[in-house]
């Protein structure tokens, strides 16, 4: 394995233990030459997977860039990150299984999406805007109305109760201090 830090080809492993859901294998390596630290993973595929875009260019399948896509959609998500590692992996088995080696990029989205949607509410509706290509406010409100039809809980999207308005105190009508006025200047 390459060391990241110097490029040299000469790193030892110094630990190897499997991932909490036995998927993968993780790796704590050092390298001799510049002593840099690092971990990898080894996973099991089973096949090679081309993705077919819908321009018609192939690409091969990118486990970090569908790991990326969720990170951006989960960003400041309140959802662990074993949740969606098992999706990750969930997905990923999907593909293979299918037995075609060439998968359509809207069948990786349509996966994406339907996990998404039993993971997170907020995150489904972010996919969804990039995914579907939305243009305006009233393509969120269709797929927020979309949601609750079929009685899937959005969660934080679902409206709060509304909260008592605040009583003017002596700092002002929402705890900050009022501002100064300026007295006539006297000449």
């Amino acid at each position: 394995m390459r060391c990241p830090y110097c490029g040299s080809l000469e790193t030892q492993v110094k630990d190897s233990r499997p991932t909490d859901d036995a998927a993968s294998i993780r790796r704590r390596r050092i390298c001799p030459d510049c002593g840099g630290r690092f971990t990898t993973f080894e996973r099991v595929q089973l096949r090679e997977l081309i993705v077919l875009k819908k321009s018609g260019r192939r690409a091969p399948f990118d486990r970090d860039k569908l790991m990326r896509s969720l990170e951006i959609a989960l960003r400041k998500r309140p959802v662990e990150p074993d949740r969606v590692e098992r999706m990750v992996n969930g997905i990923v088995r999907q593909l293979e299984s299918q037995g075609e080696p060439e998968i359509p990029s809207e069948r990786i989205g349509e996966l994406v999406m339907e996990g998404l949607r039993a993971l997170d509410g907020v995150a489904y509706v972010r996919f969804a805007s990039v995914y579907r290509n939305f243009r305006e406010a009233r393509d969120f409100n269709a797929l927020i109305d979309e949601l609750a039809g079929e009685g899937v809980t959005p969660g934080p999207l679902a409206e709060a109760p509304e909260e008592p308005a605040a009583e003017p105190g002596p700092d002002g009508p929402q705890g900050r201090a009022a501002p100064k006025t300026r007295s006539p200047s006297r000449a």
